[in-house]
């Protein structure tokens, strides 16, 4: 997630759009929601909101995903 935050804000929301593309065309899975999860979160902490994924909550397990963000947050702490 470090890598995400030293993006610059531009950069970033056009990794999220390309991410989002590329999984709507079939050229990545799904299993990029989680990298999506967590461009979301830098994003909103640097005060821009990005939207999940319409099927977001039914193809990521939640807990797996706020483990991943506690994980990033103890390593920073």
């Amino acid at each position: 997630m470090d890598f995400y935050e030293n993006l610059p804000i531009e950069f970033l929301i056009r990794f999220y759009k390309e991410i989002l593309h590329n999984v709507e065309e079939g050229i990545l899975s799904k299993k990029m929601y989680y990298e999506l999860g967590l461009i979301i979160s830098v994003a909103s902490r640097k005060g821009i909101s990005l939207d999940f994924p319409a099927d977001f909550k039914e193809e990521v397990n939640e807990e797996v995903l706020m483990d991943l963000l506690q994980l990033k947050q103890l390593r920073v702490g």
